[in-house]
C-alpha cells in the first residue's frame, strides 16, 4: 500500500499570498481604494478647510508646504484641482501659491501613478484592447513624454484619468513626472493668479488669467477633436479571421 506523499510545509501560506498578491486582488485593492477616498472627499469635502487656511497657526514656507502636501493627496482623492488652484493663490499669493499647488499637482500625480502602476498594471493591461485603447496606449508607451505634455498643457483630459491611463501604459517615471510639472505650471499659474486676484476682478492679472482659463480650454476641444482622427488613423486595423478563400467566378 502507498504511503501519502506529504504536503510541503507552508504550502497554504504560500497558495494565500499568491491569491492575495494576484493582479486581480491588487486591482480589487485599487478599486476599494478610490472608492473609499470618493467617498471621503464627498463626505468630508476637504478642498474647503484648504481653502479656509488649514492648517491653522502655520505661516511663511512651513504653511505652503504642508498645503503643497495635503493638495496632493486631495488631488490624487479627485479632488478638482482648479478648487484648489483658487484657494492657494487666495491663501499665499501668486508666487507661494504657485510653488504649492505646483509640488501638490506633481505629488498627487505621482501618488495615483504609483497606484496604478503596482496596483493595477498587471490586470489591466491584458484589457487595453479596441482600436482607441490601443491606439492610446501605443502613444504613451512610445511617445510618453510629449504625449502627457500636451494632455497637461490643454486640460481636455480629466487629472486622475490621465494618471492612471499612464500607469496602465509603459511610460516611465520620470518623463510623466517632468512631463506632468512642465505641461500643468500655465493652467496652474493662471487659477492661482485668478484666486490671487479674485477681490479685484477688474484688474489685468486677473482679466488676463481669466481669459487664458477660457482660451486654454477651447484649445483643448479643438486638440482632442484632431487628435480623435489622429488616433483612428493610427490604430491598427482589426485582424481578419481566418476562412476558406472565396472561389474565382468564370465568366
Amino acid at each position: 500500500m502507498l504511503a501519502p506523499v506529504p504536503r510541503p510545509p507552508g504550502s497554504l501560506a504560500l497558495r494565500c499570498s499568491r491569491a492575495l498578491l494576484s493582479p486581480r486582488s491588487r486591482l480589487s485593492l485599487l478599486a476599494l481604494l478610490l472608492l473609499t477616498a470618493a467617498s471621503l472627499v464627498v463626505l468630508y469635502q476637504p478642498q474647503r478647510m484648504l481653502a479656509s487656511g488649514w492648517p491653522p497657526h502655520t505661516s511663511g514656507a512651513g504653511a505652503v508646504l504642508l498645503f503643497g502636501l495635503a493638495y496632493g493627496v486631495c488631488a490624487a482623492a479627485f479632488v478638482p484641482r482648479p478648487v484648489l488652484n483658487l484657494a492657494a493663490g487666495a491663501l499665499f499669493g501668486a508666487a507661494a501659491g504657485l510653488t504649492g499647488a505646483l509640488a501638490g499637482t506633481v505629488l498627487g500625480a505621482g501618488i495615483a501613478f504609483t497606484l496604478g502602476r503596482v496596483l493595477g498594471q498587471d490586470a489591466l493591461r491584458p484589457l487595453v484592447r479596441g482600436r482607441w485603447l490601443t491606439a492610446a496606449d501605443g502613444q504613451l508607451s512610445r511617445h510618453g513624454f510629449r504625449s502627457m505634455l500636451a494632455i497637461r498643457l490643454f486640460p481636455g483630459v480629466p487629472f486622475a484619468a490621465a494618471n492612471y491611463c499612464a500607469a496602465v501604459s509603459r511610460m516611465r517615471y520620470v518623463p510623466f513626472l517632468v512631463a506632468t510639472a512642465l505641461g500643468s505650471l500655465p493652467n496652474t499659474a493662471a487659477y492661482v493668479v485668478a484666486g490671487a486676484q479674485a477681490g479685484s476682478p477688474d484688474s489685468p492679472a486677473f482679466l488676463l488669467s481669466a481669459g487664458f482659463i477660457v482660451l486654454s480650454g477651447l484649445g483643448a476641444a479643438v486638440v482632442a477633436w484632431r487628435k480623435r482622427h489622429g488616433l483612428r488613423a493610427a490604430a491598427p486595423a482589426p485582424a481578419r479571421e481566418p476562412g476558406p478563400e472565396p472561389e474565382p467566378v468564370l465568366p
